[in-house]
């Protein structure tokens, strides 16, 4: 089911547009508008759930593979050595529907405890492009 007053859920039936970076019958990844880093991925459930203890039994293994899919992917489409990969529920969860983080991250990146500094797109354009590296990497995996 879907929340018509969650933005994500909007996302989720394609009635707003987000730089999506993968879709599958029970998520959808797609660029953080506010990244941490350029390539920073929200992995969203396909369906309304706002915090983790909420997501069905059936569907923790489509979300984790999802986040494990997208985490493997990062290093190799941008050119990063690693990922932080993170949830809130509740505090902190500026959009109240479940969604996990996965941060592109390089050793010296300057990103240091919780303190998440926004690093913005020049643009559309720049922010398809980091769209489009991290689509065609996992096309090479699917």
């Amino acid at each position: 089911m879907l929340d018509p007053d969650c933005v994500f859920c909007a996302i989720s039936a394609g009635e707003t547009a987000a730089p999506e970076v993968a879709r599958t019958p029970h998520t959808i990844a797609f660029l953080d508008n506010r990244p941490v880093f350029k390539g920073h991925v929200l992995v969203i459930p396909a369906q309304h759930v706002v915090t983790l203890p909420e997501l069905s039994a059936d569907e923790v293994q489509p979300f984790f593979a999802q986040v494990q899919r997208i985490a493997a992917a990062v290093p190799d489409a941008l050119g990063v050595q690693g990922t932080f990969v993170a949830m809130n529920n509740t505090v902190s969860q500026s959009v109240p529907h479940l969604h996990c983080h996965v941060v592109p991250r390089t050793k010296g990146d300057g990103l240091r405890g919780f303190f998440w500094p926004r690093h913005k797109y020049s643009g559309d354009d720049e922010q398809a492009e980091y769209a489009e590296r991290l689509r065609a990497t996992l096309a090479v995996t699917d």
